[in-house]
């Protein structure tokens, strides 16, 4: 994630990026999963913990993102501060990780299997609480190489824009 414009307590977070990379022996829902947290190289300390306490879901309210990850989440690993690299264009569909030696990935509209035209699907979820809306895009490539390792290729993506605060997401206006 990227912060476009926000702050936690009197700690600004703009322009900030972090990451979790999250691995789960079966089904979410089943829990007992290991995440890996990321915070952008540039904080400084007081905005390191402050992104910290955020993925930690100790500062949120029962049924937001990070709650519920928290409540799933068995391991947690210690903290990396690194550079985070990290385009997105949400109404082109397109995005780009790279967390060099630890986390790439790249997504792309999704194409007709016969036309190879790109295809626009959007999932609304007036519920969610890991967004609203998002546009569905195909992950070129999804590596991480870190303490948790993977590697997928032509798999799902979801791309959002998100407004969250310690009680969830922020609802759009109507």
């Amino acid at each position: 994630m990227r912060i476009a414009e926000g702050h936690f307590g009197d700690v600004n977070l703009s322009g900030l990026g972090f990451a979790v990379i999250v691995d789960f022996p079966g089904p979410l829902h089943e829990g007992n999963g290991t995440a890996q947290p990321i915070v952008d190289e540039r904080a400084n300390a007081r905005q390191r913990e402050a992104l910290l306490t955020i993925m930690s879901g100790k500062e949120q309210a029962e049924g937001t993102m990070f709650h519920i990850f928290s409540l799933i989440t068995a391991n947690v690993l210690d903290p990396l501060f690194l550079p985070i690299d990290f385009s997105f264009d949400m109404a082109k569909r397109r995005a780009k990780l790279s967390i060099p030696g630890v986390l790439e990935t790249e997504s792309e509209p999704i194409k007709n299997p016969v036309t190879g035209a790109e295809h626009r699907i959007r999932v609304v979820m007036p519920e969610g609480f890991e967004h609203h809306q998002g546009e569905i895009a195909s992950a070129r490539y999804l590596k991480a190489n870190g303490k948790i390792h993977y590697s997928f290729q032509n798999s799902h993506s979801t791309l959002a824009e998100v407004e969250h605060t310690p009680k969830g997401l922020v609802h759009p206006a109507a």
